[in-house]
């Protein structure tokens, strides 16, 4: 049975169901209300005293060490540790949801540009067909700079901060300040491609 590898109580249920809103709920970035409780939750995670924390527990093992002596100040230590875990990866799998909803900024030119074209492809149709107020080729130039700085990259940082790629995390980085820049250099020319293709149709 599926469903008894991943709970085996009602606690775990809850904790799961929780965790999979939140990752549905974190690829909108729009709400600005969501956005500051998941930087505020962010914050706690990976706050220097949790890394700190968090670096001290990996290096003396595992919390859960089957200690016997029956000291409460341990026990709530361990609750304390265990708590600070569990915000960590939730708002990590957040983080690597929103990544993988737009994971074609952090690759190569090539491959960012065909997956933004697509984008604005079904953008434009919408305005064309009635079903969107605002023509996107107006500030699809300007808009996608502002989502590099302001979304983009700073979620890159955040991914190579909690170390979850490992060194690939600067690859995804670097990419994303690669296509920033080569973006501000040709996008205008990018876009004007978009809709000679439009014209054409």
């Amino acid at each position: 049975d599926f469903r008894a590898c991943i709970y085996s109580n009602q606690e775990e249920l809850d904790r799961f169901r929780q965790l999979l809103v939140n990752s549905v709920m974190a690829t909108d970035i729009i709400d600005k209300e969501l956005n500051n409780l998941r930087k505020a939750r962010w914050e706690k995670a990976f706050s220097g005293k949790n890394n700190e924390g968090r670096r001290r527990s990996e290096a003396q093992g595992s919390i859960a060490a089957n200690s016997n002596d029956g000291n409460e100040d341990d026990e709530e230590e361990e609750e304390g540790d265990v708590e600070s875990v569990n915000r960590m990866a939730t708002i990590v799998i957040e983080h690597l949801i929103q990544a993988s909803d737009v994971s074609h900024t952090m690759q190569h030119w090539h491959v960012y540009v065909k997956w933004n074209e697509k984008l604005f492809d079904e953008i434009y149709e919408a305005f064309k067909e009635g079903r969107a107020k605002t023509d996107p080729s107006r500030a699809w130039y300007q808009g996608e700079l502002w989502f590099f700085d302001n979304y983009i990259i700073p979620l890159a940082k955040k991914l190579e901060d909690c170390g979850v790629f490992g060194v690939s995390s600067d690859e995804y980085l670097n990419y994303a300040k690669a296509n920033r820049l080569e973006w501000e250099n040709r996008g205008e020319e990018v876009v004007k491609g978009y809709m000679a293709k439009h014209r054409e149709t």
